[in-house]
């Protein structure tokens, strides 16, 4: 049986692990002059697009406000268009442009390419163990977007 003292330390340790990481990869999105939560709602939206307001704000975990001022950005910068929602007209919808699908991806392979470059850089253990760790780590987050 574990001590929940170590479980409370090693929780803490893989919050600001994660949170670093975080910091780290959301500044990939400055480069394309968007904000963290704009980055993020973009790649939302060319992933799960086209979506409704409701649903994007849910599943960025943003308040309505926040989620409007995002998509009127995206919307204004072209990455982005708004529809009105097929089955309630007082609704709306959004998906992402070819330009910003274009962002998105470039994005993510921003994202992609300093991730590989620092798994390169590791020693080989460290690299190992990161990639061993990747199913669990999958695991906890599904569990946590679950209980959001």
């Amino acid at each position: 049986m574990s001590d929940p003292t170590d479980d409370a330390e090693v929780a803490a340790r893989l919050r600001r692990v994660i949170l670093k990481l975080s910091r780290q990869l959301n500044a990939s999105a400055t480069s394309e002059g968007l904000t963290p939560a704009q980055a993020s709602a973009l790649g939302e939206i060319a992933r799960s697009g086209p979506l409704g307001l409701a649903a994007l704000t849910r599943t960025e975990h943003l308040n309505p406000t926040m989620t409007s001022r995002v998509v009127g950005h995206l919307d204004a910068l072209g990455l982005i268009r708004r529809a009105p929602h097929p089955d309630d007209l007082r609704a709306a919808t959004v998906e992402a442009t070819a330009e910003g699908k274009a962002v998105h991806e470039r994005i993510r392979a921003q994202r992609a390419a300093v991730v590989a470059e620092c798994l390169r850089a590791m020693p080989g253990a460290d690299r190992d163990a990161v990639v061993g760790a990747l199913a669990g780590l999958e695991t906890l987050a599904a569990e946590l977007t679950r209980r959001a």
